[in-house]
């Protein structure tokens, strides 16, 4: 079977990274952990202007916002304790490349996700990291 490949756009505001972490919705794995949430911009916007939000939205002949649809949205992050800058880095470039290959051809569109890097991220075999990241896909139920 032949599967649609999603466009992935970049999480880049701290608050949509912390968005997904309280979802609580992750998996751990020894080179990575995986984070998910449902994206979209009533989810994103909170108070009384969420509803004003999704009501000009839902009355709006615009495009769909780039979190929905066909696309998702993914972020990356290492924190200190994958070493210096330079491992941090590389453990960063790694999860890029393997986003690129695993998540638009099998992860769910319409989701926001986070990779967090492990200390054993930048030394890790790549063909070990995506088993890392394919089993943690399904353990989220989010393959397709």
């Amino acid at each position: 079977m032949l599967l649609r490949t999603i466009t992935l756009d970049r999480l880049k505001k701290r608050a949509d990274f912390l968005r997904v972490t309280r979802e609580r919705n992750s998996a751990g794995m020894p080179g990575l952990v995986l984070q998910a949430a449902p994206s979209g911009v009533a989810s994103r916007a909170v108070g009384p202007a969420a509803a004003m939000i999704a009501d000009q939205n839902a009355h709006s002949d615009q495009t769909e916002p780039a979190g929905g649809g066909d696309g998702a949205r993914i972020g990356f992050t290492a924190s200190r304790k994958v070493g210096n800058a330079v491992a941090r880095n590389r453990a960063k470039r790694r999860l890029r490349a393997l986003s690129m290959e695993v998540m638009t051809q099998h992860a769910m569109p319409g989701r926001d996700y986070v990779l967090i890097a492990r200390q054993t991220t930048p030394t890790r075999d790549y063909n070990a990291l995506r088993g890392d990241l394919e089993r943690a896909l399904k353990r989220l139920k989010l393959w397709r």
